[in-house]
C-alpha cells in the first residue's frame, strides 16, 4: 500500500524504495508484517486475543468481547462477530448520513470492546468513513478512562482509491491507533476474485500464537489463515500488476475511474429525477435513488434495465435508513466513457418507458380488483381506464399516513401477485 507514513512514525516511503517494489521489498521497508488471509476472520481474532491477554494478565474476565462498527459494514463482519462469538455493536445510520457516525461510534465503546472497524468505502453508497476524527476521539476516550481501544480500518475497496486520489486524507498508519488494514485486490487491485490481504502495523499487534510455522517445503514458512490449500494464481496476478504498474499505473487508472464516476453523475443529475448519494470523495461509484418514488420505484427501474444488457443492483439502506432505496453502478478500469454515456441513454429510456404505463402498484391493485369481481372483466378499454382509475383512488387511500390495517389487507391479496418490489 502506498500513501501512508512508516511502521512506527510518520513520513514518506523510505529512501531508495520504488513503487515497482514486490511485496517482500515492500514489507521489509515499511517493517510491517503482512499476511494473504480471509478477511475479517484474522484481523478480528487478531484483535479479540490481544484483548484477551491482556483482560488475563490483568485478572480480569474476557468472555463478553465486542466491537463496535457501523451498521453498514459489509456482511463479512457480522460472520466474525457470530461465528466467533464477539458481541457487534453497530452505529444505526440516520437521514443523510448513511456512514458510521465516529461520535456514537467512541460512545459504544466499553472496556470489552476488542477495536472499532471503519469502512474506507462503504458498500452501500462508496462513502469513507472519518477515520482521522474516529481516531482523535478514540485517543481521548482512552485517556481519560485508561483504556486502549484501537482501529481497524476495512480498506477492501478504498486501500485501492485513497493513496492514489487522495494523498493527503488520514486513515492509514499515520494515524497512531490504526493497527491493522485489510485491502481486497479483487476490487480496485484489478485482480480477479480470490486475493486480499491484512497489514499489521507491526509484529507485537499480530500475537505469536496466532502464526503457524511449518518447514516441510523447505524452509520456514510462517501462516495465519483459515484457508486450506488453494491455489496461487490470484497472489501470481496481484504481484505482477503491482510491478507491472506501479504507484504511477495504479495513479492514472484510478483518476480515469473517478472522471468517468463524475460524467456519469452528471449525466444522471441531468434527468432531473434522482438524489445522488454517493459522494465525491469515496469509491469511484454512483449510487443514486428516486426523487419521486410514488409511481415507480428503484427495483422497477434496474429489472428494466436488465433489457438493456445491464445489471444494476436496487437495494435498501442499512438499518435505520431502510426507506432509502438506492441503484449503484461502480465504475471499473474497463467501465469506459461511451459505456457512461450509453448508461444515461438507457436509463432515460426506461424511465419514459414506466412513465408510458400506470405505477406499477396500481396494475396489481387493478389485476387483483378485476380476480376478486369477475364481473369487471371487459374487453373494452375506457371500462379498463375506469378500473384503473378507482384502483389508482384505493392505492391513494392506502398510502395515507393511518392506513396500515388497510395495508396489510392489500398485501394479503394483492402482493403476492406483483414481483414483492412495491
Amino acid at each position: 500500500m502506498w500513501g501512508g507514513g512508516g511502521a512506527s512514525e510518520g513520513g514518506p516511503l523510505p529512501e531508495g524504495w520504488s513503487s515497482r517494489a514486490g511485496p517482500n521489498q515492500q514489507r521489509k521497508a515499511r517493517g510491517l508484517l503482512a499476511f494473504p488471509c480471509v478477511m475479517p476472520m484474522c484481523e478480528g481474532l487478531a484483535f479479540k486475543r490481544k484483548w484477551q491477554n491482556k483482560r488475563k494478565a490483568e485478572g480480569k474476565s474476557y468472555d463478553k468481547p465486542n466491537i463496535v462498527t457501523g451498521a453498514n459494514v459489509q456482511v463479512c463482519w457480522e460472520k466474525f462477530a457470530r461465528y466467533f462469538e464477539v458481541e457487534l455493536k453497530d452505529v444505526r445510520l440516520k437521514k443523510d448520513y448513511y456512514v458510521m457516525d465516529p461520535y456514537e461510534a467512541v460512545e459504544m465503546v466499553d472496556e470489552n470492546t476488542i477495536c472499532v472497524c471503519a469502512i474506507l468505502g462503504s458498500t452501500y453508497n462508496g462513502e469513507f468513513e472519518d477515520v482521522k476524527l474516529l481516531n482523535d476521539l478514540l485517543l481521548k476516550k482512552n485517556k481519560k478512562t485508561g483504556w486502549d481501544t484501537q482501529i481497524h480500518v476495512d480498506a477492501a475497496s478504498g486501500g485501492f482509491i485513497a493513496p492514489f486520489l487522495f494523498p493527503e486524507l488520514e486513515w492509514d498508519f499515520r494515524l497512531p491507533l490504526v493497527k491493522s488494514i485489510n485491502v481486497s485486490g479483487h476490487k480496485y487491485g484489478l485482480v480477479y476474485p480470490g486475493i486480499g490481504w491484512v497489514i499489521w502495523r507491526t509484529k507485537q499487534d499480530l500475537p505469536e500464537e496466532l502464526i503457524f510455522h511449518v518447514n516441510y517445503l523447505g524452509a520456514d514458512q510462517p501462516t495465519f489463515t483459515l484457508n486450506f490449500s488453494k491455489g496461487a494464481s490470484q497472489v501470481i496476478a496481484q504481484y505482477y500488476q503491482l510491478i507491472r504498474l506501479g504507484y504511477e499505473g495504479y495513479k492514472s487508472i484510478m483518476e480515469n475511474c473517478q472522471a468517468n464516476a463524475k460524467f456519469l453523475t452528471e449525466g444522471i443529475k441531468k434527468t432531473g429525477r434522482f438524489d445522488i448519494l454517493s459522494k465525491d470523495i469515496g469509491v469511484p461509484l454512483v449510487a443514486f435513488s428516486l426523487k419521486d418514488r410514488s409511481q415507480h420505484s428503484e427495483y422497477e427501474i434496474a429489472d428494466n434495465l436488465r433489457r438493456f444488457g445491464w445489471i444494476v443492483p436496487a437495494y435498501t439502506m442499512a438499518p435505520n435508513a431502510e426507506d432509502v432505496s438506492l441503484l449503484r453502478v461502480v465504475i471499473r478500469e474497463d467501465f469506459s466513457r461511451t459505456l457512461a454515456d450509453r448508461l444515461v441513454e438507457d436509463i432515460k429510456n426506461v424511465l419514459k418507458y414506466l412513465d408510458a404505463r400506470p405505477p406499477h402498484i396500481i396494475e396489481a391493485v387493478t389485476e387483483a380488483l378485476v380476480e376478486k369481481d369477475p364481473s369487471l372483466k371487459s374487453p373494452e378499454e375506457s371500462k379498463l381506464d375506469v378500473i384503473k382509475a378507482k384502483a389508482a383512488s384505493a392505492v391513494s387511500a392506502l398510502l395515507e399516513p393511518h392506513s396500515e390495517k388497510s395495508l396489510r389487507a392489500w398485501k394479503s391479496f394483492a402482493l403476492p401477485k406483483t414481483n414483492g418490489t412495491c
